[in-house]
């Protein structure tokens, strides 16, 4: 798996942990080993014109993902096909004021938005609520056994 870790953001930002995070989650989502993933941390700015340009609401949010190949998890007896999974851009400062609110660390609320961030990459979604309780799941699965071996 190839992730690249960008930070734009200002805000310090542990890349080899979201790239294991990434790896640990696309493995788990038995996606091809030569799949690659960009991971962008960015200012409140640019993600609220990114916000803006493709989701048409104003202001900034905390994640957004970008999927390039469409690609979509392995399934038992099926070989997954390699690709550019696409993008994950996620904002620090957005995510921070969120980790206050839900009473953790801004980093575990930025491994979560990229966990997220990387279901929605692999086709998953939450408009309706049988979906939601589907991708939260499995969001929360993929998150606590990463945090679990770390």
């Amino acid at each position: 798996m190839s992730t690249e870790v960008t930070n734009e953001s200002g805000y310090e930002v542990d890349g080899e942990e979201f790239a294991s995070l990434a790896r640990f989650v696309l493995e788990e989502m038995h996606v091809h080993p030569q799949a690659e993933l960009s991971i962008l941390f960015v200012t409140e700015d640019v993600m609220s014109e990114l916000h803006e340009r493709w989701m048409d609401e104003p202001g900034p949010t905390d994640v957004l993902s970008f999927p390039m190949d469409e690609m979509r998890p392995g399934r038992d007896g099926q070989e997954p096909e390699p690709g550019t999974l696409g993008d994950v851009v996620l904002c620090p400062s957005v995510a921070a004021g969120q980790a206050r609110a839900a009473g953790h660390s801004t980093v575990e609320e930025m491994l979560l938005l990229t966990t997220h961030g990387i279901l929605h990459l692999l086709g998953f979604d939450h408009a309706e609520p049988e979906e939601e309780k589907e991708m939260f799941a499995l969001q929360r699965r993929l998150l606590l056994t990463f945090l679990a071996g770390r």
